[in-house]
């Protein structure tokens, strides 16, 4: 994973790539590091890029989506691929099946949410 990074109203701006199902994908990111960025996540938000939550080990967090519009949730170990989920709004309880370290959002108005809605269970 490569990243050209670049603040942006405070968040990290970086370009995320992974491969997926023989793909390569380079997706714009803001990165959420900190505990701040990372509770927020998409909360409140009408228009945001992907976000991408890293964390510094392995974790099994749950993550929820309330105040957000729906989105797609693809959890990492490092830049592998472990889970995708499409997840509603003002659902209360999502996780993978895994540990992960990286977390990428992608809001359903960010022109990249169509690239994984047919491989998302929807939660």
């Amino acid at each position: 994973m490569r990243k050209k990074k670049k603040e942006v109203g405070g968040f990290k701006m970086s370009r995320f790539r992974f491969n997926y199902k023989n793909k390569n994908y380079s997706l714009e990111v803001k990165e959420c590091k900190n505990i701040f960025s990372q509770f927020l996540g998409l909360m409140f938000k009408k228009n945001s890029k992907s976000l991408l939550f890293i964390f510094p080990t392995l974790k099994r967090l749950a993550i929820h989506s309330f105040f957000c519009k729906p989105f797609i949730a693809i959890w990492f170990n490092e830049n592998k691929v472990i889970d995708i989920k499409f997840v509603k709004s003002w659902r209360f309880f999502v996780k993978p099946d895994k540990k992960f370290n990286k977390l990428l959002e992608i809001p359903e108005f960010d022109k990249n949410f169509l690239l994984f809605t047919d491989d998302s269970r929807k939660i």
